[in-house]
């Protein structure tokens, strides 16, 4: 015969499995993005690189090759808190380094949107997968008073 307390453990526990398993979905959605992507510029390629970190976290870096030299421009996080995904970048010389926090608003095999309306620019950020070695990423919102959106095309190189 189960107790009240019998019964509150199993409880307790079937809710802890039912939200591992949606945590680790959401992120086995966005391993599309893992691996080495470039965006060429007339002033050279800029590069991101993602990689799973943990059970429930992408990690990633937004960077230029200079000379033989990394100049990174951004450490980016992508973590599972409390039922929702964050996209949650850390840019170089702003914010004091402190990290900015856009919460998902679609998460998908295909698309990746994180908005944070408080952001002075960009207000969105997001990814679409094109095809498995192509993405287009774009950040976007209002930057002086004006709708401003900025396209950066990828392709995969790793």
């Amino acid at each position: 015969m189960m107790t009240k307390t019998n019964f509150a453990l199993v409880a307790a526990l079937l809710m802890i499995c039912s939200c591992t398993v949606k945590n680790a979905a959401h992120i086995r959605k966005m391993e599309w993005l893992v691996g080495t992507w470039e965006h060429t510029t007339s002033k050279g390629s800029v590069y991101e690189t993602w990689q799973k970190a943990e059970r429930n976290e992408l990690r990633g870096r937004s960077y230029m090759i200079k000379n033989e030299d990394t100049i990174v421009f951004e450490i980016i996080r992508l973590v599972q808190h409390k039922g929702n995904l964050f996209y949650v970048p850390v840019v170089k010389d702003q914010n004091g380094g402190a990290p900015i926090c856009f919460e998902g608003k679609k998460i998908s095999e295909t698309q990746l949107v994180f908005e944070n309306k408080m952001h002075d620019f960009p207000q969105v950020i997001s990814y679409k997968k094109i095809s498995e070695d192509s993405l287009k990423a774009e950040i976007s919102g209002l930057r002086n008073g004006k709708e401003e959106r900025r396209h950066f095309p990828m392709r995969r190189i790793k």
